[in-house]
């Protein structure tokens, strides 16, 4: 299948061998996309069609993580330095920000600061809110009050060296006031007005020059002239909003920090302003939208950033962004077109997804021919029917999605869709548990939707990575009847003879199938947990799970016992961060399932599972020793808490055994600080256990 083609399906219906070619091409587009944006300054597709591209990147990436390629998008800022310029490593790195697109994105973003900072209901979170500037970010450092040199973004980690074209511009102090700290780098956005924009492309009109598409490019573009006497002639202007290295700190807020720079003579958005609800958010961004046509700059959304500095550090970064920022971005394109039917999908897991297939329409440059229907209740909100004029939206969604029924054209013999509670494929009865959405198919393995797509996924790259046995190979294995369950896999060989028979399987075909057998006989927990397929268990949960119960044995012994919710086994699984009770529950129903014990109790007969071992950390007190946090934390979250010990290369466990080095006591602990007390295993305080690790 062509990859326009692939691009128009929703995630849900990519078949693994789709995802692998559409995660390549996306590398490689999106890696042009960034030359053309950031080191030639001139973008071929719109920023709404650049994020669409990032989240359908994303979303294939958690639909199948073992699939991640080293080159990935997600874990890239910006692109190398060109050759042209010199490089320059920055004291901090310059990350991106991670997108929001709708209120409810803005809420979940507060929620997670919230829960990450373990706040109580009532503790207000302020929210610094300004404009996004389209234009070229920038770091300038002064050492001892004077500038030395600016730096662009670049990759992130290394940028290039512009300080002789910066060196032109008016609006950056040369020094900073005696009460700046020795060590400081100023960050923000180097842009051009739009009239001034016009303005230049009438001289290089008049020239017979180059005209630039628009401010953004501009800029960039005059930023990066070899020659400086060209950029003291372009009217390049700043906004200052962010900050690298502080040898000390100048405030303890976002907006103070702000206002010194004001202060010290540095142009700061006057729209800036802090918020203390998700109302005032909204107004503010709401407010700035409406006026965007009217402001002198280009804009594409509001950034949003918690308020106190101490709260930043303590919820720091993720890969490419940080945790205490987000940028929300103005709202998509939307189209007009014909729904033409209404199919149902179903994953790996049994969820049957609706799709509506639709009269290829083109939004935001890219030609739509499918579009996700989410579910049943949301079928039934937007009343959508085959033969519905509807309104599509794609740019910042994943998938394209059906937004809004334009009921002015809708056919006088229009019915209303029904939903049939079955699955499309196996015909099983499809049911949806209290307080879900999904209907999923109850046919497990006997329906071959989810049978294959599990069996696919126990043989993928982050599972068992068995490449001589590949997914299309899994497809003609159930199909022949080889491979029903996936222990079945590991007797393959006894089937040489017949799958010699097959076309397209030669010696070294065989070769290869038998040895990616012997080599995955032996796997590590983590690996293994994953494999199975288990409801929302990703690679990340996966390896939560096998850090906290080390051993396969010791994880479906308590597994089993957590069946009782009041057992001590089902309040240490819900105790570990990242595993709330919904987890909880599709881990437990996963157990309660006869078939599913049988077939780990096959696979263990077959396999050497490997207990879990944390990496090493150098010069740290605690790498490898196995830690359990008890009772009530007062100067950290459990989140922090666990963050904090498995990155000094310690094993966070949620139960107490010989093989447990430290419990950390916090109020109120019972249980586990008794059976260490008896086991003999060290018990430290909250603040034993800062003094053991603050110095890292």
């Amino acid at each position: 299948m062509a990859i326009q083609s692939l691009r128009t399906l929703p995630v849900e219906d990519l078949t693994e061998f789709d995802a692998y070619t559409e995660l390549k091409a996306l590398a490689q587009e999106i890696a042009a996309h960034d030359k053309a944006y950031y080191q030639e300054d001139t973008p071929k597709i719109s920023d709404a069609d650049y994020d669409a591209l990032r989240q359908r990147n994303m979303a294939i990436e958690e639909k199948f993580p073992h699939l991640k390629r080293k080159d990935s998008p997600t874990d890239k800022v910006g692109t190398p330095v060109q050759s042209a310029f010199s490089k320059i490593t920055h004291a901090v790195p310059m990350l991106s920000l991670g997108n929001a697109f709708n209120q409810d994105d803005v809420q979940d973003f507060i929620d997670r600061v919230r829960r990450f900072l373990g706040l109580g209901e009532g503790e207000q979170v302020d929210i610094v809110a300004e404009p996004k500037i389209d234009g070229l970010s920038i770091s300038l450092r002064y050492e001892k009050g004077r500038f030395k040199h600016a730096v662009t973004r670049g990759d992130g980690a290394v940028g290039e060296d512009v300080t002789q074209n910066v060196l032109t511009m008016k609006e950056i102090p040369l020094n900073l006031p005696d009460d700046a700290p020795d060590i400081v780098e100023i960050r923000g956005e180097i842009y051009m007005a739009k009239d001034e924009f016009e303005e230049l492309n009438r001289q290089q009109e008049a020239a017979g020059a180059k005209v630039f598409a628009n401010p953004r490019n501009a800029a960039a573009g005059s930023l990066r002239q070899l020659d400086t006497s060209i950029t003291a002639k372009r009217p390049l202007r700043i906004f200052a909003y962010a900050w690298g290295e502080l040898s000390v700190p100048v405030a303890d807020s976002q907006m103070s920090v702000i206002e010194k720079f004001k202060d010290w003579g540095f142009p700061v958005n006057p729209l800036t302003k802090t918020c203390a609800s998700l109302d005032e958010i909204m107004a503010l961004y709401n407010q700035i939208n409406e006026d965007r046509p009217e402001l002198s700059y280009d804009i594409d959304g509001v950034v949003y950033k918690v308020n106190r500095l101490d709260w930043q550090e303590r919820l720091g970064m993720v890969t490419r962004s940080p945790r205490w920022a987000i940028a929300h971005k103005f709202p998509a394109e939307k189209a007009q077109t014909l729904l033409e039917a209404i199919d149902v999908q179903v994953g790996r897991t049994g969820k049957l997804t609706p799709v509506a297939r639709l009269k290829p329409v083109t939004v935001g440059g890219v030609v739509v021919s499918n579009a996700t229907l989410h579910n049943a209740d949301e079928i039934e909100r937007l009343d959508v029917r085959v033969g519905d004029t509807v309104m599509i939206q794609r740019a910042g969604d994943v998938i394209p999605q059906v937004v809004e029924v334009v009921k002015s054209k809708r056919p006088d013999e229009s019915t209303p869709y029904i939903f049939e509670e079955k699955c499309p494929i196996c015909d099983s009865h499809a049911t949806r548990e209290e307080g879900e959405v999904d209907y999923r198919c109850t046919g497990g393995l006997v329906c071959g939707a989810q049978a294959v797509e599990r069996l696919k996924h126990f043989v993928s790259r982050n599972a068992f990575d068995m490449d001589g046995v590949g997914a299309k190979n899994i497809e003609k294995f159930w199909e022949k009847g080889l491979v029903k369950t996936p222990a079945d896999i590991f007797r393959l060989s006894d089937h040489e003879d017949t799958i010699a028979k097959w076309e397209g399987w030669k010696e070294k075909s065989i070769a290869n199938l038998k040895t990616s057998i012997e080599e995955r006989r032996t796997i590590g927990l983590d690996r293994f947990i994953y494999a199975l397929g288990i409801r929302q268990v990703g690679q990340a949960t996966a390896k939560t799970l096998a850090k906290n119960y080390l051993s396969f044995t010791t994880w479906q012994d308590a597994m089993i016992a957590a069946q009782d919710k009041e057992s001590t086994a089902y309040q240490d699984l819900i105790a570990i961060d990242g595993i709330g009770e919904a987890m909880a529950q599709d881990l437990i129903d996963f157990f309660e399932e006869d078939h599913n014990r049988e077939v780990m109790t096959d696979l263990h007969e077959q396999l050497n599972i490997e207990d879990f071992v944390a990496p090493q950390t150098d010069d740290s007190p605690v790498a490898g020793k196995t830690v359990v946090f008890t009772g009530t934390l007062v100067t950290m979250t459990r989140s922090e808490a666990k963050a904090k010990a498995e990155s000094l290369g310690a094993k966070v466990s949620g139960s107490v055994s010989k093989k447990t080095d430290y419990v950390v006591a916090g109020e109120s602990a019972g249980s586990k600080l008794k059976k260490a007390q008896d086991l003999g295993v060290s018990v430290l305080s909250e603040e034993d256990w800062h003094n053991l690790t603050s110095n890292l």
